[in-house]
């Protein structure tokens, strides 16, 4: 092999702990601790770069964490978040990577007191944004012990990185009066300094039907937040055990998706869409679905191209849709190709050529671990043959993905 060559084979190999998965239907029940494959063995330097822009680098969270939430900043920095302990009562833990996940800070603990995070139920985990300045937020459901403490139950938690990024500031309830929390909240900041966090609870309502989504929201980059202000602007209630997602684009925009629970049996994917920094909201429908449960679901929202992209559940398949920002329109639904075992917990990723990752969880549940499954889209939106399939999601695990700058994804687990 040439030095050239190798250098090119080196594109995407991430560790030792990556699987790098790229060509044809790509399914795979590889473990991770695999060395790197397959760039090596291609024949040119131009078919080795195609390969990387189209692979995907299978990468199990560091330290044995589980239920990774990746971001990158402005800066390339990628910033991650997860989550160790005891389900119920755990810890959330940072670390960040300057050269592509190759290697990682030493871990921050993120809960300044012990034991306050919980993993349990898969939904209820930490969410990262990145605000002002590259500052890293986290938001996420306190455990039944944490401090301060709930109304009703559960606090809803917050914390930042402090200005030198060695240490993140004790942790913050910024629930007054929202309470009986239980699926989990999200998180959203700005380049302005704004950061809202959201969740859904009753304030002494009994049923899914009469719950509402509430959001909290800081001008002064996490300084101080208002008062949590009701934010559903239609009576749709709100799936108890299902999870929110956040996001601001690039234009100011704020989104947050949730599950409906209209009558406690039409829980549909609903999204809330605000021009003017929190302070009234649009509401759309993308996906009725009638059940009388709750699926215990999460979404996924990303901003590429000028567009926003959703991906939720509905009845075990996953979906996407773009969504035009200035006329909450969006696209029909696509469910993921073929069909799978129990798909939930979708998450996007986007790369410059506006290539879509789509990966999800299959034959997860209640204190049980399964596979990921993922499928490539092209810039058009229609699916390419580069997909597959890997086990080795851990209990409670959920999955995380980025683009990478030479093109190709990587997907934490």
């Amino acid at each position: 092999m040439t030095k050239q060559l190798a250098r090119q084979a080196m594109l995407g190999a991430f560790s030792s702990a990556a699987i790098v998965l790229s060509g044809c239907s790509a399914h795979s029940s590889a473990q991770a601790g695999t060395a790197p494959r397959p760039l090596a063995q291609l024949a040119s330097p131009q078919a080795a770069s195609q390969a990387a822009a189209a692979s995907v680098a299978l990468l199990k969270t560091p330290n044995g964490g589980i239920q990774p939430q990746a971001k990158m900043d402005s800066k390339g920095v990628l910033h991650l978040i997860y989550f160790k302990g005891e389900p119920g009562a755990g810890d959330i833990f940072y670390v960040r990577s300057t050269d592509g996940a190759s290697t990682w800070s030493a871990p921050l603990r993120v809960n300044s007191q012990p034991g306050s995070a919980i993993a349990m139920g898969t939904i209820r985990g930490a969410q990262l944004a990145i605000g002002r300045g590259n500052s890293v937020h986290v938001a996420w459901n306190g455990s039944g012990s944490a401090e301060p403490k709930g109304v009703d139950g559960a606090p809803m938690l917050y914390t930042r990185l402090n200005d030198a990024g060695r240490a993140f500031e004790p942790q913050r309830s910024l629930m007054t009066y929202a309470g009986t929390l239980d699926g989990g909240g999200s998180l959203a900041a700005d380049l302005k300094g704004d950061v809202f966090v959201v969740w859904h609870g009753s304030a002494g309502a009994k049923e899914d039907a009469n719950r509402a989504v509430y959001m909290a929201r800081s001008t002064d980059n996490g300084g101080s937040f208002e008062r949590e202000k009701k934010i559903s602007v239609q009576p749709t209630g709100a799936c108890g055990c299902c999870q929110l997602r956040a996001l601001v684009d690039s234009k100011g925009a704020l989104y947050v998706f949730y599950r409906a629970a209209g009558q406690n049996v039409n829980r549909d994917s609903t999204l809330l869409v605000s021009s003017d920094r929190g302070s009234t909201f649009q509401s759309a429908m993308l996906q009725p679905w009638k059940i009388n449960a709750c699926p215990m679901s999460s979404y996924a929202l990303l901003e590429s191209n000028g567009a926003v992209r959703a991906a939720w559940e509905t009845q075990e398949q996953i979906y996407s849709a773009s969504i035009e920002p200035a006329t909450v329109k969006f696209s029909a639904p696509v469910a993921a190709p073929a069909q799978g075992d129990n798909r939930k917990h979708p998450t996007l990723a986007v790369n410059a050529k506006g290539e879509m990752l789509l990966a999800w969880t299959e034959g997860t549940g209640w204190n049980k671990g399964g596979s990921l499954a993922w499928q490539i889209y092209d810039a058009q939106g229609r699916p390419t043959e580069q997909k597959g399939r890997a086990r080795g999601v851990p209990t409670w695990g959920l999955l995380s993905a980025i683009a990478r700058p030479d093109g190709g994804f990587t997907l934490l687990y």
